[in-house]
């Protein structure tokens, strides 16, 4: 699939707000309202995925609801509840060399500078300070460990990053 096929997901519809047919959205854009930066959105629920054009929006609380066109009706807007919202991988802009998104990372194998296998990158915790790998061990892991948390600090503890290997190396003790 071509980067321009690939769909990602860059949030979820929540709850339907009011009589009118407005939706809350769960944005997993790192600041709430950058989903709003990326459209078309499509809509995927289950099987089904249909296009839509969003033709008002407004914060609020902590979020953020919108206006979908042709939607007036809250008995209508909740059909589209737990839709994940979509766009083409395209619409993203591209990053510098050394920076990458998440969805990248997750799948990628882990090794030591000195060649041990870690595990592979199951997910990624956002902690304040910096973002943590959680990299999810092997099977036959040396060590027992099941999962390790590897700060994601570059020239400290991420050596490399390679997309074209799907591989990470870091300088990290195997037995941590």
């Amino acid at each position: 699939m071509s980067k321009e096929e690939k769909q990602i997901t860059l949030g979820k519809i929540g709850a339907v707000y009011g009589i009118k047919g407005w939706l809350k959205i769960h944005s997993f854009t790192g600041e709430t309202d950058a989903i709003l930066d990326y459209f078309p959105w499509s809509l995927k629920l289950g099987n089904k995925i249909q296009t839509v054009e969003i033709t008002d929006w407004r914060k609020h609380n902590k979020g953020l609801i919108v206006k979908v066109a042709g939607i007036d009706d809250r008995d209508i807007a909740q059909a589209l509840v737990g839709s994940e919202i979509q766009t083409s991988a395209a619409a993203l802009p591209e990053l510098s060399q050394d920076d990458f998104y998440w969805r990248d990372l997750i799948g990628m194998s882990v090794v030591t500078n000195k060649g041990y296998d870690l595990g592979v990158v199951s997910d990624i915790m956002e902690t304040g300070a910096n973002d943590v790998l959680v990299v999810k061990a092997n099977l036959n892991d040396g060590f027992s460990k099941k999962e390790r948390l590897i700060p994601y600090l570059f020239e400290q503890v991420i050596e490399s990053v390679s997309l074209e290997n799907k591989q990470i190396c870091v300088d990290w003790d195997p037995g941590f």
